[in-house]
């Protein structure tokens, strides 16, 4: 059993893992969010709500207690400030597991003419600022992976695959259900992926090439 901190816990795929932890597993669960009356607690007994803002550090440190793996599905305009506060509060703690769940594009690797309308649907600075984020993560010491999703979908379908940095995505969509299996698998293994960035795409199954060209 493991005592599991998730960060940006009313986000859907924060639900997803959230549910799947609770059917598949005895691990406890700190669930942290801005507005804790927008979540609804399914089980009393393994699920500690606390309300925080994920850019304090302070409050990211109270809530660390006694905490074994964080989880962090984030988001904003300010997620490099967030990954910075959560580096630096892990930092100050016995905590040494990180999952952090960023996006698609941050290092260039998506090709052909899907790289280039992805940049186009993430301009205005949010491939920069989850890039900034990524970087933060990936210039600690912690036992970090990071999730790099393809375009989500709420598909009811649990099939990925995964690349790694400095690897071309694979393919352009991938389930929410499927990023929040990843997760979970990651929880129940925390050895697993340590100090690797990972594309997770929907695997074609047709023997064609994906969409990208």
């Amino acid at each position: 059993m493991a005592n599991v901190l998730i960060l940006g816990a009313h986000g859907k795929i924060a639900q997803l893992v959230e549910t799947q932890l609770l059917a598949e597993t005895d691990h406890h669960l700190t669930l942290f969010l801005r507005n804790a009356d927008r979540l609804k607690v399914t089980d009393s007994k393994r699920e500690t709500v606390i309300e925080g803002d994920a850019a304090d550090k302070g409050e990211l440190i109270k809530a660390l207690d006694g905490i074994d793996i964080v989880y962090a599905n984030l988001s904003g305009k300010n997620i490099e400030d967030q990954a910075k506060a959560v580096v630096s509060a892990i930092g100050r703690t016995n905590v040494q597991r990180l999952i952090w769940i960023s996006t698609l594009g941050i290092y260039d690797e998506v090709p052909g003419n899907f790289g280039k309308w992805n940049h186009q649907q993430l301009d205005g600075g949010y491939l920069e600022t989850y890039g900034a984020a990524a970087k933060v993560i990936e210039e600690s010491d912690l036992d970090y992976t990071i999730i790099r999703p393809a375009w989500l979908s709420n598909k009811d379908i649990v099939s990925y695959e995964t690349t790694q940095k400095g690897e071309p995505f694979k393919g352009t969509e991938v389930s929410r259900k499927s990023i929040a299996d990843l997760v979970v698998s990651l929880i129940n293994d925390p050895s697993k992926e340590i100090r690797h960035s990972l594309g997770v795409n929907q695997p074609n199954t047709d023997g064609d090439k994906p969409s990208f060209y």
